[in-house]
């Protein structure tokens, strides 16, 4: 973690320096505000130390220099001969907190801690933002999805706890971010926490922070997410995978607001809301002992139920042009264009991987074919289990979870396309090669939603 020292005063720097790096800090100097500027231009520091007052120059208008600079970094100033007031102004230009001098080294690194920590509760929400995507939204407007919307402009506004399920895939978190934006707390921290991706015993301290000492490898104490998205909201991403011990512990804090750090031994308050995600059954895990009942009554104040993408098939064209839009956004690449039979071909799909797994395919179908036309035998080429042999052998497979109906659809889809392709779109050329009347053809591509 890295420190950038800000002050005329040369034997304060060399003392703050000593004992930050003393507690395992990176620590940069500068003595007056060009020297800051330059420094942050070279490297951008996690916190910034600023005396108030410096030689013909004033901290505070060095103060949004420096956050233009890098932005969103924590700046803690420090001054002995300062006023409420300018305490005062110096929040409203952006500062975290103000230190007054004589500086204690309890206070520096109390105060520089809680600015690391809230700056790393930024970053979490900036990534969550990042790996959304622009534009990221709910999409679709079946009466599925319109029913959903309507739910969360209802609980959005309020304080409640929500248990989001659904298949993986399906839009969970932007259901709960969706939530988060329109609560009270949106200007506050959105802090996500993916149960299944935290080894089980590292669980407890990523959730509710650890002391000093606490375990082997706890060199400091380390602030959990419950405290990073305190005053905010906390999304718990795949709840049913917690553990016995940090389920007692969730349904603690639930009922008290307060977290106990691992290895700590006060209680500590936080102000959260809390939003779960779920992809399993969890009125089953509760009945096979794997998930307490009374933590599933406290979760689940309202249920939403995200529907899977083959029950919204209506929601696929908008679905389509949403994702295209994010990978022109995001890679800057031509996206391809879409043919109305390559959409027949989409709608027929299961999609066991939801809107998550399209999305992958219609990245695969960009960069393999970026601003070509894709069509209805392009589509099936990228689908899994079209790969390989698929097509050329349309026998039973046991890893294929289409029905016989939409397999035979699929098949003759892909023949019919290929004739037309090879027929240069004249239909009446494609039925002599498919060996059937052009009126039959017709009425086959109609039902297919197949254009020459």
């Amino acid at each position: 973690m890295s420190i950038l020292i800000v002050d005329d005063e040369g034997n304060l720097r060399r003392m703050l320096r000593a004992l930050l790096e003393s507690e395992g800090f990176d620590v940069a100097e500068a003595a007056d505000g060009a020297s800051a500027l330059e420094k942050v231009r070279e490297a951008a520091p996690e916190a910034i130390l600023l005396d108030l007052v410096f030689p013909g120059e004033s901290g505070l208008d060095l103060l949004p220099r420096l956050l233009e600079r890098v932005p969103g970094t924590p700046v803690v100033m420090m001054s002995g001969e300062a006023s409420l007031g300018d305490a005062v102004e110096a929040t409203h230009r952006g500062a975290f907190h103000f230190l007054e001098k004589p500086l204690t080294p309890e206070s520096v690194l109390l105060t520089l801690r809680a600015a690391l920590e809230v700056g790393r509760a930024r970053d979490l929400s900036r990534a969550l933002q990042e790996e959304m995507g622009p534009g990221t939204r709910l999409v679709g407007r079946s009466a599925k999805m319109e029913a959903i919307r309507e739910t969360i402009r209802k609980v959005g506004p309020s304080q409640a706890r929500v248990l989001i399920s659904g298949e993986s895939g399906t839009g969970k978190e932007l259901a709960a971010a969706a939530i988060h934006a329109l609560s009270d707390r949106k200007g506050c921290p959105f802090v996500r926490v993916n149960s299944a991706a935290i080894p089980r015993d590292l669980v407890e301290s990523e959730m509710f922070g650890h002391e000093k000492g606490a375990f082997t490898g706890a060199t400091e104490r380390r602030r959990g997410r419950f405290e990073l998205a305190h005053r905010g909201t906390l999304f718990l991403d795949e709840v049913a995978d917690l553990g016995g011990e940090a389920q007692a512990k969730l349904l603690r804090t639930l009922e008290t607001g307060r977290i106990q750090r691992v290895g700590g031994q006060h209680s500590v308050e936080v102000d959260v809301r809390v939003l779960a995600a779920t992809n399993v059954d969890l009125r089953a895990a509760v009945s096979d002992g794997r998930f307490r009942e009374d933590l599933l009554f406290r979760l689940e104040v309202v249920p939403i139920t995200m529907p899977p993408l083959r029950e919204r098939p209506e929601d696929l064209p908008e679905l389509v042009e949403h994702g295209l839009n994010r990978l022109r956004a995001r890679q800057g690449i031509p996206a391809p264009r879409i043919t109305e039979g390559a959409l027949g071909a989409l709608r027929r799909y299961g999609w066991p991987g939801n809107v998550r797994e399209l999305f992958n395919l219609l990245e695969r179908a960009a960069i393999l074919h970026p601003g070509e036309e894709v069509d209805a035998t392009l589509v099936l080429s990228l689908l899994p289990q079209a790969r390989g042999s698929a097509r050329a052998d349309p026998g039973y497979r046991d890893d294929d979870a289409r029905s016989l109906r939409t397999r035979l659809d699929d098949y003759e889809a892909a023949l019919i396309e290929g004739a037309l392709r090879a027929s240069e779109g004249n239909v009446a050329e494609a039925a002599r090669k498919l060996r059937t009347d052009r009126g039959n053809l017709y009425r086959r591509m109609s039902r297919l939603e197949l254009e020459p």
